[in-house]
């Protein structure tokens, strides 16, 4: 099936009608048939193995009730299909009788459909969509794996609809940062910025290799913990869970930053956590105060870092994305919790990523945190954290950036796998610094600079504007608080007072 053939299709159908404006109402357009598709392939294997299954929504609108065309001149199109969308099936998905005993297999439908809209006005283009999503057969393995693929170039296509970049990682980064994790089944993966489920689908495949018994798969039912709080990105997350086979998905519509911390239990946390989260955005002073005085930061990915550190289990392994604003920052907040990432946590391995991976999203330059909640063998006292390893991922032969038509690959990362277990510094006149290690003192020595083992002047990325206005002042910070640090060490030299020379 052409994937794109079928995005294309639907979307070039949508532009003809007047109720459709932009790419976002065209993908909250199509994810609400493909959920409803979706679930109803689901019911049908339930059914199968319940035959007193119950379904949550009244029989007359379940998808295979009203949205197949048989072809006989029988199906809804035109006023009657928009009457019966817009005055029947939205009022009652949204309002579904659901409460503290509904299982969550029933409940996602009414959550799903709270704050969905249906946007299109013309009933016969409504039905040639609907005609177009029922050619996917939902219980056919080869088109489950290609409505991955649909995914993927759904939110390839949403660059005019806002901040795309917040809910979409390659699924070649995803599915590294799982392999190097890896987690087991019985453990807990959570991601409390999980997006459309990139992570939790990538944690899913990979502990679905080891299923070996009917114990096995119950393991893997509850394996994955998903937050997301914007409604279209939820959306397709539950829809991605249910296609993986995961009954009632455990994810929740809501703002992971709007818990204190203080308020987290044991029950609350995690084994291993993925996650990618939003950088370059803004937080309220109700959401900072969630967090001790100390990690509040109006950057949201410093916030999100503290929370891992309050939702990651003793002895618990992360994988996180952050911006190279959060390496080389000296604001109070990022030099607390990169002290505390090395005094009460092993932070193990740092990699930096070539700056084009997220295009066409941004050129924003990231990098990979591992760390575990645990103490390494050897540490110092005082940290928790033996030594941190930088390595830097170059771009693969014969790729000048990564781009909508040349993404990044899982192959791609290959040279980080072979290093990884047999760790080597990487330093020559050629390469620079491509590899080094600092132990936890010396990197609290260099006033928490983890800006090492940096990309060559000619290979980095010509940012937009505003980005480059933000990192120069970002790397300008950075400069005068080291100024300041060696102003004041010869202070204390010398014994004299600069203020007081003024």
């Amino acid at each position: 099936m052409a994937v794109n053939n079928i995005i294309k299709r639907i979307q070039n159908i949508m532009r003809q009608d007047a109720g459709i404006n932009g790419d976002a109402q065209r993908i909250e357009q199509m994810t609400w048939m493909f959920f409803l598709k979706v679930y109803d392939t689901q019911e049908e294997t339930w059914e199968y193995k319940d035959a007193n299954y119950k379904s949550i929504i009244p029989e007359y609108l379940r998808w295979r009730n009203w949205a197949i065309d048989e072809k006989d001149g029988e199906a809804l199109t035109g006023d009657a299909l928009l009457s019966f969308v817009n005055e029947k099936l939205f009022p009652a998905l949204k309002n579904l009788p659901v409460d503290a005993n509904t299982p969550r297999a029933k409940s996602i439908v009414q959550e799903t459909f709270a704050d969905l809209n249906q946007y299109m006005k013309n009933g016969t283009l409504l039905r040639q969509v609907i005609n177009i999503v029922n050619e996917i057969e939902f219980d056919d393995a080869e088109d489950r794996h290609t409505f991955g693929d649909i995914y993927e170039g759904i939110l390839k296509d949403l660059q005019s609809a806002g901040n795309a970049g917040e809910f979409y990682t390659p699924r070649a980064l995803t599915d590294f940062i799982v392999m190097m994790l890896d987690p087991k089944l019985g453990e807990t993966f959570g991601d409390f910025t999980s997006g459309t489920g990139g992570f939790l689908t990538s944690a899913l495949n990979y502990m679905a290799k080891s299923v070996r018994s009917a114990e096995d798969g119950e393991k893997l039912q509850n394996a994955v913990v998903g937050q997301e709080w914007k409604p279209l990105p939820y959306l397709l997350s539950i829809t991605n869970l249910l296609l993986h086979d995961i009954e009632a998905p455990n994810i929740t519509n809501c703002d992971s930053l709007g818990t204190n911390v203080a308020d987290f239990k044991e029950s609350d946390k995690v084994d291993v956590i993925g996650m990618n989260p939003p950088y370059g955005g803004s937080t309220e002073d109700s959401v900072k105060s969630n967090f001790p005085l100390r990690y509040r930061s109006s950057e949201t990915a410093d916030l999100f870092i503290a929370l891992i550190m309050y939702r990651l289990k003793a002895g618990g392994r992360c994988g996180v994305i952050i911006p190279d604003g959060f390496l080389f920052g000296t604001d109070g907040a990022k030099l607390a919790l990169k002290e505390n990432l090395l005094r009460n946590f092993n932070l193990h391995t740092i990699i930096r990523l070539p700056g084009s991976i997220f295009s066409p999203y941004t050129s924003i330059a990231t990098n990979i945190l591992f760390f575990n909640n645990e103490e390494a063998e050897g540490s110092a006292e005082g940290f928790k954290t033996k030594e941190t390893w930088f390595y830097r991922l170059d771009m693969p032969e014969g790729y000048k950036h990564f781009s909508k038509t040349k993404p990044m690959k899982v192959e791609h990362t290959l040279p980080i796998q072979e290093w990884w277990n047999d760790r080597k510094e990487i330093v020559g006149d050629e390469v620079g610094e491509k590899s080094r290690v600092f132990t936890a003192q010396q990197l609290l020595d260099l006033d928490c600079n983890f800006d090492q083992c940096k990309f060559p002047k000619e290979e980095e990325e010509i940012l937009p504007p505003a980005e480059l206005l933000k990192q120069y002042f970002e790397k300008r910070a950075a400069l005068e608080h080291e100024i300041d640090k060696t102003l004041s060490e010869i202070q204390k030299i010398l014994g004299i007072d600069i203020k007081s020379c003024n």
